[in-house]
């Protein structure tokens, strides 16, 4: 379940999906961005006719890295002899071989591997798998308008199943969010409130995680509305995805979309461009960063080890979830070796039209509240004040929310509210 190069059982089984690795914003910049994925070196590029390909980052030539190669109009030309790709990784063009013998030169097929590359909200997607793929799935969040988004991404030095198991884990909120910062910050006042009920359930997109803590019944939307478990690497909160995308089995991509509606007094708004930023995971000491929520996160996936040993582990009560992710996980790995599709492929594009997902506060966050009323929300309230999921927003980044959102951000102590 934690190997996931080329011909692994869970390798072959996430390559079903689309995933996000990288975002459209970071080549306004750039026009190659190697990247590794599953195991694979490949090369994300961009060609001049604003197309994006994804190739293996070596040339089949003599293995010059492609990297440093040269983009044109319809592909990617390796800067050492000059030997040109399309989008398809076939290799159209060998400028000294076609020299000295013409058409000839091509009669030989040379390809290297390729894969498909989508836009969707900003990111740049691939599929790895084998043909035809699956609908990259439009959920509705990425249409939501007069919205400000931004992608944020982390690289984690360890497997990407102990990343996605925390997905299922909603008592690790009480703990690792709140109570842990609060002693840190020496507070020694009572404990937030406990977790009573948790509960998961099979869905069509995945799964769907239940839960309520002291002072809260049923009735609360953390239970009667839950949050969606996308399959086999997502997770939706409404004000933001996460997807933990492997990059081979000792280092996972941490991506994330996070949405916020501009105040009422705001709107229109037409976000222009949506920006992409890479999340620091250590101080300028070399310290791990514990500040911010995702960071805090990443510090209990790391501390379980490159790929968490789990013959060692106890499982208690809260594990529900993560017994539940397992099992569906080792019955889809069953499901791919026959040949068949496993769960949470989407094949019908008519069914592929803004789907909407199980999302508290959904009509606020879709449509908006005045200002005062944001300021107020316990879900919109919190990130008008501050962008607490992640450790290292650039000014830039932070400058162009306040500019949308009419607003002047300070940071707070995220332990000081409950979130989720």
């Amino acid at each position: 379940m934690t190997q996931v190069g080329p011909g692994t059982r869970m390798g072959d089984l996430l390559r079903r999906y689309w995933h996000p690795v990288a975002g459209e914003s970071e080549f306004e910049s750039r026009s190659t961005k190697p990247i590794r994925l599953m195991g694979e070196d490949l090369l994300l590029f961009k060609t001049l006719k604003g197309e994006f390909g994804l190739v293996a980052r070596r040339c089949a030539h003599r293995g010059s890295d492609l990297g440093f190669g040269i983009v044109e109009e319809d592909g990617l030309r390796c800067s050492y002899h000059g030997w040109q790709y399309d989008l398809g990784g076939a290799c159209v063009h060998r400028p000294f071989d076609e020299t000295v013998a013409g058409a000839a030169a091509l009669r030989r097929a040379v390809k290297i591997a390729a894969y498909p590359v989508k836009i969707k909200g900003g990111m740049l997607w691939a599929y790895l798998g084998p043909l035809p793929a699956p609908e990259l799935p439009d959920w509705e969040t990425f249409s939501w308008p007069n919205c400000f988004a931004q992608v944020v991404i982390a690289e984690i030095p360890c497997n990407w199943l102990q990343c996605q198991e925390n997905t299922v884990d909603p008592v690790h909120f009480e703990w690792m969010h709140n109570n842990g910062p609060k002693r840190r910050a020496g507070d020694f006042g009572p404990f937030s409130p406990k977790t009573l009920k948790m509960g998961i359930e099979d869905t069509e997109y995945g799964l769907l995680s239940r839960r309520y803590r002291e002072g809260t019944d049923e009735s609360t939307p953390l239970w009667s509305v839950g949050r969606a478990i996308l399959w086999p690497n997502g997770w939706y909160f409404g004000h933001h995805f996460e997807w933990k995308v492997p990059i081979d089995d000792f280092n996972t991509l941490f991506i994330t979309w996070s949405v916020l509606h501009v105040p009422r007094e705001c709107e229109p708004y037409a976000q222009a461009s949506i920006p992409t930023w890479h999340a620091p995971i250590k101080d300028q000491n070399g310290e791990w960063i514990i500040s911010h929520v995702g960071n805090q996160d990443i510090v209990a996936w790391i501390s379980q080890g490159p790929i968490a040993d789990r013959t060692h582990e106890i499982l208690g009560a809260s594990d529900v979830g993560v017994v539940t992710l397992r099992r569906r996980l080792l019955e889809d790995l069953d499901k791919v070796a026959k040949g068949q599709d496993p769960r949470g492929l989407i094949r019908d594009p008519a069914r592929n039209v803004k789907i909407p997902l199980p999302c508290i506060a959904r009509e606020e966050l879709m449509n908006g509240l005045p200002r005062e009323q944001m300021e107020k929300h316990p879900v919109m309230g919190p990130f008008l004040r501050d962008f607490y999921s992640m450790a290292g927003q650039p000014d830039a980044v932070r400058q162009a929310f306040e500019e949308a959102m009419g607003v002047r951000q300070s940071s707070f102590e995220v332990h000081s509210f409950v979130p989720q």
